[in-house]
């Protein structure tokens, strides 16, 4: 997977997260939707840290091959 698929990714994932949001002011989500939006902001994440994962290691010259997705429960507890 390279950088621009990523981003490909995180801009569907950013997309499908406003429509959702939209739809939970417009007339609410159900548990299913809700559950979705949880879901699409774990996705984000892991892809956010994927993305500086491989710059790092680009920058330091090491193989951006090496870089992993990490389990949701990791990257959802990093600090911003």
């Amino acid at each position: 997977m390279s950088d621009k698929d990523i981003i490909g990714n995180i801009d569907e994932l950013i997309a499908e997260e406003h429509e959702l949001r939209q739809k939970a002011v417009g007339g609410g989500l159900d548990d299913a939707g809700q559950a979705r939006i949880k879901q699409v902001e774990q996705q984000l994440d892991q892809c956010w840290d994927l993305l500086r994962q491989r710059r790092a290691r680009r920058e330091f010259g090491e193989s951006e091959s090496g870089a992993q997705v990490r389990p949701a429960r990791e990257v959802e507890n990093y600090r911003q």
